[in-house]
């Protein structure tokens, strides 16, 4: 017997009065890749839109996105506290802290051992300081860090403080390393591995990063991004927005 495949169930939605909608972003799309699909799902209509708390390209996750008036309240769900689970590489280090780089250092992990990866988390909990990687979308001068350092300029980051509620490994099987960490707005989950690896006397770049919290609002809620677009299409069709 064929079983059909499970449908997706969405709400009333009232778009222009403004929604919360709760988006899976998929794999090397960025987080303007998503908001840019569902804003061009309700053209000719022009409604506002926009995400609240990027996500790099080569994470997958929970993102938020709000439309109609609910954009005036996207810095305040940007401001919660996010949830994210990943696997990070030992034994070697990235520019980029993560895979869109190739490796640069390679380190020994022999000596490494499941009591020391563990217990180096412990140097991160709280309030700690951190630099953004160098190939982040901050801003200098108007222009993204990630265009300077793909031209091989030097890039001075600033340093900022942000605060790990939470960091703990859930998986070792070396080199690779799967953790979940809980943390504040503006936290650089790249260069938490970085600092990782050196806190081992070693290296490290994340290969893997999924958000799963923003606040009370999870991941198992989300919608996929094609769907969501299709419903609001068919929607517009049958004149329903």
């Amino acid at each position: 017997m064929d079983i059909e495949e499970k449908k997706t169930e969405f709400p009333a939605f009232n778009f222009v009065d403004g929604e919360l909608l709760l988006v899976n972003k998929p794999y090397r799309w960025t987080s303007f890749d998503v908001v840019s699909k569902i804003r061009n799902a309700f053209k000719p209509l022009k409604l506002k839109v926009g995400h609240a708390g990027t996500l790099d390209p080569l994470a997958t996750g929970l993102l938020i996105i709000c439309t109609g008036k609910l954009t005036k309240k996207i810095d305040e769900y940007q401001a919660q506290e996010k949830e994210y689970t990943g696997t990070m590489i030992l034994g070697a280090t990235t520019p980029s802290y993560d895979m869109e780089t190739e490796v640069d250092e390679t380190y020994p992990i022999d000596t490494l051992t499941e009591a020391s990866i563990r217990s180096a988390c412990d140097a991160f909990v709280g309030e700690i300081t951190q630099f953004p990687p160098a190939f982040s979308a901050l801003k200098i001068n108007g222009e993204r860090v990630y265009e300077k350092a793909r031209r091989g300029e030097a890039v001075e980051m600033k340093s900022r403080q942000v605060t790990i509620s939470a960091f703990e490994i859930t998986r070792i099987e070396l080199p690779e390393v799967d953790f979940r960490v809980v943390c504040s707005k503006g936290t650089y989950i790249r260069s938490l591995v970085f600092d990782f690896g050196r806190i081992l006397g070693n290296g490290a770049y994340l290969s893997k990063l999924r958000r799963t919290r923003s606040g009370d609002f999870r991941l198992e809620k989300a919608f996929e991004v094609m769907e969501l677009s299709g419903h609001i299409k068919s929607l517009k069709e049958n004149e329903s927005l």
